[in-house]
């Protein structure tokens, strides 16, 4: 799930693979929202707030939600970054190396949040939240070839609506296998985000910030059998 790029790829390991991104995603992105008040994957909604902010000249709130989307930049160009470097020196197991990456920072964010409580520095923490979905985002873009995308639910979901209408329309009978692939792998992203979200409020509000380490827990468990993996990658 964790090594093979691209077209390598089969379906029901990007399915996987989208099942388990998005259920975190969705899970830290809704356990964020209701213990700081910013949303740390929903970027086209943050890029909104900087606009209605900025526009009653409210430019702390503005620049706050500037801070979260710059974060979120700078865990995708890390994450890219730290992929090339490991591409370079060939190692198999770069995208796991990567996601653990997340898993440890989302582990130091919830141990933190957990003992802190409500003193924690709300944006703080959403910046950091911010950082680990775009570790994640570019990880599983790269990865899959841009087909699993786990954050980006305004794109899947006009993707969904573009592939239905292909479906209805009748002119893609060659290519209805791949069409109905992608709209599975769309849909399951779009649903397990949901169900992420479910459990990242119900877990929120039984553990507070420790919520985040539970999430941390499943990256872990999908890392786990690629870390030793370290031969030469072909």
């Amino acid at each position: 799930m964790l090594v093979h790029e691209g077209d390598s790829r089969t379906s029901k390991i990007d399915l996987l693979l989208a099942a388990v991104l998005a259920f975190v995603a969705g899970g830290v992105n809704s356990a964020g929202f209701l213990a700081f008040g910013y949303f740390s994957a929903n970027m086209t909604g943050n890029v909104s707030m900087i606009s209605d902010h900025m526009s009653v000249r409210e430019f702390s709130a503005a620049l706050a939600f500037l801070m979260i989307v710059v974060m979120f930049v700078l865990g995708a160009f890390s994450a890219s970054l730290f992929i090339e470097v490991g591409k370079q020196r060939r190692l198999a197991n770069i995208y796991a190396l990567t996601l653990l990456s997340e898993a440890a920072l989302l582990l130091a964010v919830g141990l933190y949040a957990g003992s802190v409580g409500p003193a924690a520095n709300g944006i703080t923490i959403a910046g950091l939240l911010s950082f680990t979905m775009g570790i994640q985002n570019a990880a599983s873009t790269r990865i899959s070839g841009s087909r699993v995308r786990t954050t980006h639910v305004s794109g899947i979901a006009t993707d969904i609506g573009v592939g239905l209408a292909l479906l209805i329309g009748g002119k893609a009978a060659p290519e209805r296998p791949q069409i109905v692939r992608r709209l599975t792998l769309h849909a399951a992203t779009v649903l397990f985000f949901l169900l992420g979200g479910v459990a990242g409020v119900i877990g929120y509000k039984a553990a507070d910030g420790s919520v985040f380490c539970a999430f941390s827990v499943i990256l872990l468990a999908l890392c786990a059998r690629y870390i030793r993996r370290t031969a030469i990658a072909r």
